[in-house]
């Protein structure tokens, strides 16, 4: 597996290739150290597997990188590494294509367990924590961890365990590939549906998890998850 490290930090740069190359001994780390150097090696060589990318770069803001790296590499997962762990960030991230949000203050084994997490197709998002950021933005997570918050003080759960949502099979397909980031004609394609039959399977698919939007829905799922400790794909009911 090849991973390229995009930090301007020489410091971070050596630790997360440190921690990086712990994951096997088949394991390649590359860095950048600028947004330049991050295109020019991906240019150079399009076959890495894996890229963790900092949202503060002296030369880039981190997060029109990520997004000018989904649209060129569009299979190319993308991890953001960053010192924020706001969850304005973190929505924005999600939003823009990133299939991980992990805060430079967590553990080896955090990011150990985000990076597995992501290769076999998930989504990693840290706990979201309530503070002046949501008071800033209710928004996406900051709502669904409202939502948690008003559940709990009425004695049940507003977001249920996955085997919970009764979910048709084929909405639990419309869920994994939602959860890949994938559009509805994608979708639509791959499983051989119309697309409006993948729009009502959406639709179906939010509704069981109380939320609004794709990104809630990767949150929600996400952290549902981890509270579980389960593996996030591919995730089907019985």
């Amino acid at each position: 597996m090849k991973v390229l490290l995009i930090d301007d930090h020489p410091l971070i740069l050596a630790a997360l290739q440190s921690v990086i190359q712990g994951l096997g001994d088949n394991v390649t780390v590359g860095a950048a150290d600028s947004g330049r150097a991050a295109r020019e090696t991906l240019r150079a060589d399009p076959g890495y597997d894996l890229v963790l990318l900092d949202l503060h770069l002296g030369d880039a803001d981190g997060f029109e990188l990520l997004s000018e790296l989904r649209t060129k590499y569009p299979a190319l997962p993308i991890v953001v590494i960053s010192a924020s762990d706001r969850t304005s960030d973190v929505i924005r991230a999600i939003d823009m294509g990133a299939m991980g949000f992990v805060p430079k203050r967590a553990t080896n084994e955090t990011l150990f367990d985000a990076l597995k997490q992501v290769m076999s197709g998930g989504v990693y998002v840290p706990p979201m924590s309530m503070g002046a950021d949501h008071q800033a933005q209710l928004t996406s997570a900051g709502a669904i961890q409202q939502l948690r918050h008003e559940a709990t003080e009425a004695g049940y759960q507003t977001v249920p365990s996955l085997m919970q949502l009764g979910l048709t099979p084929r909405q639990a397909d419309v869920l994994n590939l939602l959860l890949k980031g994938q559009p509805n004609k994608l979708i639509a394609r791959e499983l051989g549906l119309s697309v409006e039959t993948v729009k009502d399977h959406v639709a179906a698919v939010l509704r069981a998890l109380g939320v609004s939007s794709r990104t809630q829905a990767v949150i929600a799922v996400s952290q549902i998850l981890q509270r579980q400790g389960g593996t996030p794909m591919v995730w089907r009911p019985r």
